[in-house]
């Protein structure tokens, strides 16, 4: 018959420090990520935002003057930045993060130039009357934007700025008839794409 041991008490064993070492930096890593990015960008209310982009390029694309085609992405725009803003501040409260956080701050910041650009060129071109070249301007404004402020957030963030920045390229060499669809592609479909993309791997 074999001999029977008592169990050994584990709970005494020393820690291995080099598994401790491995927590602690992964600790300090997490905890640099959270102060030097932005987190907070809302992956869910981005899908939403392409969606109401995807029925606004709809809408427009069956206006008949420049002036209702006009009001229908002035106001997707109006719509999709209540959207974005009510999203964020929800992602932020459910994370725990500040809105008003050090990077937070350097992501609007960085943002405004591009957007307040496309602001004074729409008014430019509405002037001089030329309503066709708005959508690469619009796209290509609003990815420099996301490029510059994505600097401080998730990596999804910038990469889809590129994005728009590419599409913003294509829409100045497709015919003026193509405009409404690059709107629904970059305005629309990148902001479904990129919103799942955040939402499943950063938390909404």
């Amino acid at each position: 018959m074999a001999k029977l041991e008592p169990l050994r008490d584990r709970s005494n064993d020393p820690i291995n420090i080099s598994d401790r070492a491995i927590d602690n930096l992964k600790f300090i890593r997490e905890t640099m990520e959270r102060s030097t990015s932005f987190t907070a960008v809302p992956g869910y209310g981005g899908v939403l935002m392409g969606v109401t982009a995807l029925g606004a390029a709809f809408v427009a694309n069956s206006q008949t003057s420049i002036r209702g085609w006009l009001f229908v992405w002035l106001t997707e725009a109006a719509l999709a930045a209540v959207i974005g803003l009510f999203a964020m501040w929800q992602k932020s409260r459910i994370s725990k993060s500040s809105l008003l956080s050090g990077p937070a701050k350097k992501l609007l910041v960085n943002s405004l130039p591009p957007i307040l650009c496309g602001v004074f060129i729409t008014l430019g071109l509405w002037r001089f009357g030329h309503f066709e070249v708005m959508i690469p301007v619009w796209i290509m404004c609003y990815g420099a934007a996301v490029v510059c402020g994505g600097a401080f957030s998730v990596r999804a963030v910038p990469v889809m700025g590129w994005c728009f920045l590419a599409l913003g390229a294509v829409a100045f060499f497709v015919p003026p008839g193509f405009g409404n669809m690059m709107m629904g592609l970059s305005f629309g479909l990148l902001h479904v794409v990129f919103g799942c993309v955040i939402g499943r791997r950063y938390g909404g």
